[in-house]
C-alpha cells in the first residue's frame, strides 16, 4: 500500500452509546506518505496528476520528502554513500516523466470535498529531519547575482540535530528552522504542468522560512481534490535565497488538510502563532510588495472588519514587508502583521 492509515476517535472514551457514536463521525485518520517512483511528482504541479493517496477533510498525512539533487553530485561533493538515500536513488533511476522544474515532490494527495474556489487550510504540525546533511549551491547562471559566480559550486553541511544548527564552517553555526520551500496545490488546468520553481495562485515553492511547524497555509483551490503536494525542504533560509538555494536536505512533516468552503481566496496566505502573513508573487519585486500590501488590506477589511482606510493605515504602522525570494522566475514578498496588536474581547 502507498499508505498506512490508523484511525483516532475524537474522544478517547465513550461513556455512552450517543458518544460513541458522535465519536466515530466525528474521526479522522492518519497516513503516512513516503517518496517512491511510483508516489512524486518531478518538477510540476498539474491539475492532471495522478493522486497518490486520497484522504477526507480533518485528516492528517505524514509526508516523507526528499532532498532535490542526484546521488552522483551528492556524493561527489563528499556526501558517503550509505547516506545517500535509496528512495532517492530509485527515484532518479525510474521516474521518467521529469520538469519542467527541478524539485522532487510528494503527491499528489487529494482531499476529497476540496472543489475550485474552495480554500485548503493546510496546518503544518510538525517538523523534523531526515538526514543529518544539507547543502548549498549555486552555478553559472543562476541566482541573483549569475554574472558574479560564472562556474558551479556546491558545499555540504553537517546538521547537528540535537543542538539544532547547521556547521557551516570552523566558527559557524546556524540555528536550524526547518520548513519546506514548496507546498501546494494543482493550478487551474488550462495552465497544463506548472513548473515547480516560481511560485504562483496555487503557492507551490514559495521558500517562505516562516512556514514552521506550527504555522498554517492557506491556498485557493483550483482543481477537483486540490492534489497537494511537498518539497523543497530546508532546514533554514535566508530571505531572498540569493544563491537559489537554501539549507537543502530531506525532512519528514505532518500535515493536517481541511477544506474551507467560507473562504475565498485570490493568493495565498499563511499565519504562524504570532503573526498573520500575506503574500505576492510576480516577476517584478515592485509588483509584489504591492500586491502583499493589498492582500493584507483586504484580509484587515474582511476578517477584522476595519474599514479600508484604517486598513491602509494599520499596514503602514504595524505591519512589516519582507524579501522571500528573488530567484525563482517569480520573485516573492511576504507582509506579517503582529497577532499581538489586536486586544482580546475587543477586535476580533
Amino acid at each position: 500500500m502507498l499508505a498506512r492509515r490508523t484511525k483516532i476517535l475524537s474522544l478517547a472514551l465513550a461513556p455512552c452509546a450517543f458518544c460513541l457514536a458522535a465519536s466515530q463521525a466525528n474521526s479522522q485518520a492518519q497516513y503516512s506518505l513516503k517518496p517512491t517512483p511510483k508516489t512524486v511528482a518531478w518538477g510540476y504541479y498539474d491539475a492532471k496528476a495522478t493522486p497518490v493517496l486520497r484522504i477526507k477533510s480533518g485528516d492528517t498525512v505524514e509526508v516523507q520528502t526528499l532532498i532535490t539533487n542526484s546521488p552522483k553530485r551528492l556524493e561527489e561533493a563528499g556526501v558517503p554513500p550509505d547516506q545517500v538515500e535509496q528512495s532517492l536513488r530509485d527515484i532518479t533511476d525510474q521516474v521518467k516523466d521529469k520538469g519542467p522544474g527541478g524539485h522532487i515532490l510528494t503527491g499528489a494527495i487529494y482531499i476529497e470535498g476540496a472543489e475550485i474556489g474552495d480554500v485548503l487550510e493546510v496546518k503544518i504540525l510538525a517538523i523534523k529531519l531526515a538526514i543529518p546533511y544539507a547543502y548549498n549551491a549555486f552555478g553559472p547562471g543562476r541566482g541573483y547575482l549569475p554574472d558574479d559566480y560564472p562556474y558551479p559550486k556546491i558545499k555540504i553541511i553537517p546538521l547537528d540535530e540535537k543542538r539544532m544548527v547547521a556547521k557551516f564552517a570552523p566558527g559557524i553555526e546556524i540555528p536550524l528552522h526547518p520548513f519546506f520551500g514548496s507546498m501546494g496545490d494543482a493550478p487551474p488546468e488550462s495552465v497544463g504542468k506548472w513548473n515547480s520553481a516560481p511560485p504562483w495562485i496555487m503557492a507551490g515553492n514559495l521558500d517562505n522560512k516562516d512556514l514552521v511547524a506550527g504555522s498554517t497555509l492557506y491556498i485557493p483551490v483550483h482543481a477537483p481534490g486540490a492534489l497537494f503536494e511537498v518539497g523543497d525542504g530546508h532546514a533554514g533560509q535566508g530571505d531572498g535565497e540569493v544563491d537559489i538555494t537554501a539549507l537543502e536536505t530531506s525532512l519528514i512533516g505532518t500535515f493536517q488538510f481541511i477544506v474551507r468552503k467560507d473562504m475565498h481566496l485570490h493568493w495565498p496566505r499563511a499565519e504562524t502563532p504570532t503573526h498573520y502573513i500575506t503574500m505576492g508573487l510576480n516577476d517584478d519585486l515592485n509588483a509584489c510588495a504591492m500586491l502583499a500590501v493589498r492582500e493584507m488590506i483586504d484580509f484587515l477589511v474582511t476578517e477584522k472588519h476595519l474599514s479600508r482606510d484604517d486598513a491602509y493605515m494599520l499596514s503602514s504602522v504595524a505591519a512589516d514587508l519582507h524579501i522571500t525570494e528573488l530567484v525563482d522566475g517569480n520573485k516573492g514578498v511576504h507582509m506579517t502583521l503582529p497577532k499581538s496588536i489586536f486586544v482580546p474581547g475587543v477586535s476580533k
